[in-house]
C-alpha cells in the first residue's frame, strides 16, 4: 500500500489508511422514546494514516513534517492531491493535514509510530452545495389590506372621511398632554 501527496511518497512501513465519513444528525425525541432525528448532512471525509518509520530513516519523518507544515501563499494550509487505494475508494482526491501529527517512540524497536489525519478538501458534496443556487426568501403576506404606519408615508392608502376624523382626534389628543 502506498500513499502519495502531490506525487511525494510517504515512506515508512506497515502503512495503514483508515477512511471515515461522519454523518451529522441531532436527536429530536426530547424526553420521549421517539426515534426522530434532524439531518445535518455529511461532513468532510477524513483519512487517518498510521505507519512506522525507523530511526535510521529520520529524513522520511522530516519530509512528512515539512509536508504537514507547508502553507499556501495566503497562509492557508496546503491542499494535496492524494493517491491511495483507500482514498480512491472513499472518493477523496484532495486533502489537507488536519487535527494533529504525532510521532511516538516505540518501546521495543528502534522506530517511531506515526499517526496523522488528512481532511478532505473540495469534496463532491461541497462542490454541489456551492453550485446550488441560494434559496431566495419569499415575502409573506396575509390576505387583505396591509397595515400602514402613520398613513403619511409614500404609497400610503387614501383615508376615508371617517378615518380622517379619527386621525384628527388622535392628533389633537396627542398634542394635549
Amino acid at each position: 500500500m502506498t500513499l502519495l501527496l502531490d506525487g511525494i511518497q510517504i515512506r515508512g512501513h506497515r502503512l495503514k489508511v483508515t477512511g471515515n465519513l461522519r454523518i451529522e444528525s441531532d436527536d429530536m425525541s426530547g424526553q420521549t422514546s421517539n426515534t426522530d432525528s434532524a439531518d445535518k448532512g455529511f461532513k468532510p471525509k477524513t483519512l487517518t494514516v498510521a505507519l512506522m518509520i525507523k530511526y535510521k530513516d529520520s529524513a522520511d519523518l522530516s519530509t512528512l513534517m515539512s509536508l504537514a507544515e507547508k502553507t499556501e501563499s495566503g497562509g492557508q494550509r496546503k491542499t494535496y492531491r492524494v493517491v491511495n487505494d483507500t482514498a480512491e475508494a472513499f472518493g477523496v482526491r484532495q486533502a489537507q493535514f488536519s487535527e494533529s501529527v504525532s510521532a511516538r517512540e516505540d518501546d521495543t524497536l528502534n522506530q517511531w509510530i506515526i499517526q496523522f489525519t488528512l481532511a478532505e478538501k473540495l469534496s463532491n458534496p461541497e462542490k454541489v452545495e456551492a453550485r446550488r443556487s441560494a434559496n431566495g426568501v419569499n415575502s409573506q403576506a396575509a390576505p387583505g389590506d396591509g397595515v400602514s404606519g402613520a398613513g403619511t408615508g409614500a404609497g400610503a392608502p387614501e383615508l376615508t372621511g371617517f378615518e380622517k376624523v379619527l386621525k384628527n382626534v388622535d392628533n389633537w389628543l396627542g398634542d394635549v398632554k
